[in-house]
């Protein structure tokens, strides 16, 4: 593993790991979310981030996308519907 961190010694395959680990050194968090303002260190931690929004969101339009094929009802997440099957 050639690329190796000078803070903490752990080495990684991929410069661009190497990157992303040196932010946990340096509290960098260069991605921000739109909607709230939000930071994350990671994209990946921020398009998480964003589904909860769009979660939220279907509070106020109403909006229940899952439907259960054997009764019919519908919910607004897709946890909701495989509680409501167990």
């Amino acid at each position: 593993r050639p690329h190796q961190c000078e803070d903490c010694g752990k080495s990684f395959s991929w410069a661009s790991h190497l990157e992303r680990h040196r932010r946990v050194h340096t509290g960098e968090r260069p991605f921000g979310c739109s909607e709230c303002g939000e930071t994350f260190s990671q994209g990946s931690h921020l398009l998480k981030h964003r589904r909860s929004h769009l979660r939220h969101q279907r509070v106020h339009s109403g909006e229940r996308p899952f439907g259960c094929p054997e009764c019919g009802e519908n919910f607004s997440q897709r946890v909701h519907l495989a509680k409501h099957r167990r």
